[in-house]
């Protein structure tokens, strides 16, 4: 009876954020661009003052990552965020084409769903409120039940810098009773007009079935290939940095190590020199058993643990200075676990004879995180764009895939929110951004006299309107027109014609007996 009645708690109080929700949406909705810049100020600054102390109640309430890095997510999350956006038009006229004489103009689009994931639970929270206040939009959080505490401390943060700074009140808001039936009552809520799903395969497939639009991220499971031409410390240096940055938990990390066996000795040789263990078969399969539970389901007890924690559970020590557990793979699918995606810090690792072998197994292993991301070392540019046709919304090259698809060490837009197409089941390909949330209506003058159209139109040709002819072949650049063999009411010309004609068919017929 308790957890009845907490879910008809949390349930009502969903309904009751996303009412006064709307009405902060409707409020927000006239800012002056000054006035929105004032409070994304302010919430950067909030976030700066409080990225430490977010950090370790994430680590502490998930136990999932680094309070280090977690530190730098919420940084890039607000304070590099903001840079790259400051200058981005989202209200108001945000272009004018003088000779079409088409005006665009852009409208927020009304309160906002945000579902924010366990592994980033208070960068997420930074960066969703950022790109709503940006966009002039009110937002709502529903948190997963297992980062709660952490996900509304972030929200209510964000909330009172913003009103300090002079928004409207419960502009953010989140859920602080997160239950299964308090998410689906936001989703199916009048008042929301969008939803931004960061989350699980299940969470994001609900939110495209909510009939609203939504914004939606699928698996990754990226694939890293370091071709033969790459520079082979630098390639290893990069994909450490990027697999061990909070214990894998973004969903852009490496899951997979792709090498030529004319460089896997020495590609070998540089990561064990970095900090990479390889495990022999027998560990790879103890680990293996661990990670996964339901097939290829993830395990949540060693998300985002460091190669230590997972070694010691699984029974076995490896050196001092460990960064990443690595466990060789001949083969892609169920009998090949780690050939899916490990939120933590395991690598596959697989040798080919070339780069058309790379090729093959880079898509067979896109098939398990597909539309998502992947990245190849390399000097070779032509080998980038022979890549380049993999099902991945973002390629990315000679750096982390972490850093890169996130847009930190990349020209990639900052975002916590990665499309993956249609190729992943997302409405976007790119980085989510506060252009996803507005609407943009297109003001449009008249630059042709409507009832002059056809008659100053060169390309309107079509002799048959006029002569009563049949309609018209184009061959190349000239016309030809085809008899009609249906006769014309009241046109003797047509009729001799039709007899013409069927006087050399009834004679074609007679040659052919």
């Amino acid at each position: 009876m308790e957890n009845y009645d907490l879910d008809l708690r949390s349930v009502q109080e969903a309904r009751n954020l996303a009412r006064m929700g709307k009405v902060a949406a409707e409020q927000i909705a006239d800012f002056s661009e000054e006035k929105i810049n004032r409070i994304l100020c302010n919430m950067v600054k909030a976030a700066k003052e409080n990225a430490v102390s977010l950090a370790k109640m994430a680590v502490e309430e998930t136990g999932f990552g680094k309070v280090e890095d977690k530190t730098y997510k919420n940084h890039l999350a607000s304070a590099i965020l903001y840079d790259a956006i400051k200058d981005m038009k989202t209200i108001g006229v945000i272009h004018e084409d003088a000779d079409s004489k088409v005006i665009d103009i852009a409208e927020p689009v009304g309160l906002v769903m945000g579902i924010v994931p366990s592994t980033n639970p208070t960068s997420t929270t930074i960066f969703k409120s950022m790109i709503a206040i940006k966009s002039r939009n009110a937002i709502v959080f529903s948190p997963h039940p297992s980062a709660s505490k952490c996900t509304m401390s972030a929200a209510r943060l964000m909330h009172e810098a913003a009103v300090a700074a002079g928004a409207p009140a419960n502009i953010i808001s989140c859920i602080s009773m997160p239950t299964l039936d308090a998410t689906n009552a936001l989703m199916d809520s009048k008042e929301v007009k969008m939803i931004i799903a960061t989350g699980g395969p299940g969470m994001v497939k609900a939110s495209y079935s909510a009939g609203k639009p939504a914004l939606g991220v699928g698996a990754g499971n990226c694939p890293a290939y370091i071709e033969r031409t790459a520079k082979v410390h630098q390639a290893v240096s990069n994909i450490l940095a990027s697999k061990t940055f909070d214990y894998g938990t973004i969903c852009a990390s490496e899951q997979s190590v792709i090498v030529e066996e004319c460089n896997r000795d020495q590609v070998v040789a540089e990561f064990k020199m970095q900090g990479g263990y390889f495990m022999s078969a027998e560990e790879t399969a103890k680990v293996c058993s661990l990670l996964f539970k339901n097939g290829h389901a993830m395990n949540a007890k060693f998300v985002g643990r460091s190669p230590q924690v997972i070694a010691s559970a699984a029974g076995f020590s490896v050196p001092e200075g460990t960064r990443v557990l690595i466990g060789e793979q001949q083969g892609v699918g169920p009998e090949y676990p780690l050939s899916y995606e490990k939120l933590t810090s395991v690598l596959a690792f697989y040798t080919v004879k070339d780069w058309h072998e790379a090729c093959e197994l880079c898509i067979k292993l896109l098939q398990n995180g597909i539309g998502h991301s992947m990245s190849i070392h390399t000097e070779d540019h032509d080998m980038v764009m022979k890549f380049a046709k993999k099902p991945a919304a973002r390629i990315l090259v000679n750096t982390g895939s972490t850093q890169g698809a996130v847009g930190a060490s990349t020209g990639l837009l900052p975002s916590f929110t990665l499309g993956c197409g249609t190729w992943g089941g997302s409405s976007v390909s790119e980085n989510v951004s506060p252009m996803h949330l507005i609407n943009i209506k297109r003001v449009a003058y008249g630059i042709k006299d409507c009832s002059t159209l056809a008659s100053n139109d060169p390309t309107f040709n079509y002799p048959e309107l006029s002569c009563g002819c049949a309609p018209v072949n184009c061959t190349g650049n000239s016309y030809e027109s085809t008899p009609s063999y249906a006769s014309k009411s009241g046109s003797a010309d047509n009729e001799q014609l039709l007899k013409l004609i069927n006087g050399l068919i009834d004679a074609m017929k007679g040659g052919q007996n």
